[in-house]
Order: C-alpha cells, then structure tokens, then sequence
C-alpha cells in the first residue's frame, strides 16, 4: 500500500511538471480545441478494415462555416507527424503516412478484450487504428502538450474511451504501481533509439505487462549478425536524440536481460520518402532533407534508416 502511494505522488508530481513546464503551449493549443465546441454536428469514426488512414464522417452535412472553422483549429496543431486523418473532405496530410506501419504489424494484432498500452503514442494515430479490433481498455502515453491536443482534437469527433496521459516510459512503473495495472499487450514503436538507457527502457516495458503479456517494438537497426550497435557521435539523420542503434542479435540480447522470451522478426523495412516526407501539415524538413542525394546514406554519412519490427512475450 505504500508503495502505491509513493508511485501515486510520483505520477501526481509528473502530471504537475508537465502542466507547469507546458503551460504556454497548453493554454495555445486549448484556444483550438475551444473552438471546436460550437460544432453542433456528430461524427462517426469509420470502422473499415483496410484503411489508409483515419476517417470521421458527419452523420449530418458541414457548412461553409463549419469545415472552415475544423480547418483552422487543425493548422493551429502544426505540426502533425502522424496520419493521416481525413475529417469529410479536409485531410491532415501529416508527415508520416502512419498506415503504412500499421498495416504492416495488423495481421499479426490480437487484441479483442485486451488491455492495451502504447508508449511514445504521438497523437494516438495508431489507438485509432486499433479500435477495429475491440480491445478491452486503450491506453497511450506521450509527454507532448501538441500530440497530447492532437489527440484531444481527433477525439472530439471519435469521442473513443481512449486514455491519454503525457507521460513517458520512464513513468510506466509508477503508473502500473499506483493504479494496480497491468497490461495484456503493449506497444514501443519508434521510442528505444531515442532512450539512452535502451535496455532500462525495455525493463519498463516488461513491467507494464501481464504474465505472458505481449510486446511489438519498432526500432531502427544496423544490418550485422554482430551484437553490436551504431553510436551516431552527434546526430543520426539529422536527429540528434538518436543514442544507439541495435543490430538485431543486440536487441534480442536486450530483450532477454529485460525479461522477454519469444524474440520473433515481423518485418524489416527500409524508411522510403513515400512513407516519410514533407507536407503542407508539417513545418520544416523531412526525411529527403536528412538523407544524401542518391538517398544511399545519410546526410552525416551513416547507412539509410531501415526498420525492424518484432514481437516479444514476457517471461
């Protein structure tokens, strides 16, 4: 019991630093959420099996006024990553086409009446995605006020029981710890290159889960039958949070010392400029801005990003 309320005031003081720490952003961002509240129509989320995003269609046909008023709350959440989202006509053209993955790791999905965690969530693109397959409990943790408003935004109209805390990876035990939770699958997509402790990471990540309880990673790889990884010196693809970068024998190796069994391969993928690339919806660069010409390597000279996506059970 007072262990559980030890991690209760952790996750308390975790919340409040967000809050405090993103309050101009969160006050910015709640004016567009606000201004949605006029809308008087109701959406219905598509519940289509194949999919090349997210879709919310109007049980009811949008004004001039309406579909203007969606459009300028959506620019005022520049930039979105994920998607894309389609809301009647208006599409969010995100940097991402996140389907892409999705698609990918669907066949391999069973979650009906499954709790559900997904860690480094954005704005939950892949929570909608996973709705079709009516899991038990939906749960996404990101510490982002913009993904965090993006969610809250798509979820005006999907109006889904998903939870959202902004919280990241490093909070799991506390959460699970507070709340007597555990989890039946979980998700760490595109997070344990950015974690500088990947192997403290994936503890987390075994703790959050059930007996049995499964676990589908995404991570960038090096192609060696090595246990080794890349260490960019300063930046990976222009991204400077990028610390290690497994070969699969060293993630597997990971794996194991974080109490996993059942190490399997999905898929592996080179990141195209088809799935990642610039968009009216997003501000800056994207991938063919981080990559040399010939797209052979990166800008700083290290092998293209390829993707390994994998499924792992915990002992």
């Amino acid at each position: 019991m007072e262990s559980a309320n030890i991690a209760k005031e952790n996750i308390t003081r975790a919340m409040s630093a967000f809050e405090k720490s993103h309050k101009k952003q969160i006050e910015q961002f709640s004016r567009a959420l606000d201004s949605l509240k006029s809308l008087q129509t109701r959406f219905v989320l598509e519940d289509s099996a194949n999919t090349n995003g997210i879709t919310l269609r109007a049980q009811s046909p949008l004004s001039a006024q309406e579909k203007a008023l969606i459009l300028e709350s959506a620019k005022m959440l520049k930039p979105w990553r994920k998607g894309p989202f389609f809301i009647e006509d208006l599409k969010i053209d995100s940097e991402w086409q996140s389907f892409i993955k999705f698609n990918l790791l669907a066949p391999f999905l069973d979650l009906q009446e499954k709790e559900v965690l997904d860690i480094g969530c954005n704005n939950g693109y892949y929570l909608f995605e996973m709705l079709k397959f009516k899991p038990k409990s939906l749960c996404g943790f990101d510490p982002s006020a913009l993904f965090m408003a993006q969610f809250e935004f798509i979820n005006f109209f999907a109006k889904s029981a998903i939870s959202y805390y902004p919280l990241g990876i490093e909070h799991v035990r506390d959460f699970c710890t507070a709340f007597g939770k555990k989890f039946d699958c979980a998700f760490l997509l595109g997070v344990l290159y950015h974690r500088s402790d990947p192997i403290a990471s994936l503890k987390n990540l075994s703790f959050c889960l059930k007996s049995g309880g499964e676990a589908y990673i995404d991570s960038l790889i090096i192609e060696s039958d090595e246990e080794i990884c890349l260490c960019p010196k300063h930046s990976y693809a222009k991204m400077s949070n990028v610390y290690f970068i497994p070969s699969i024998p060293a993630l597997q190796g990971w794996c194991e010392r974080a109490g996993f069994r059942d190490f399997e391969i999905l898929s592996i993928k080179q990141t195209t400029t088809q799935e990642q690339r610039k968009s009216e919806w997003i501000d800056g660069m994207s991938l063919d801005s981080f990559l040399q010409a010939d797209e052979s390597a990166t800008i700083e000279g290290y092998a293209p990003p390829i993707r390994g996506y994998f499924r792992v059970k915990k002992k």
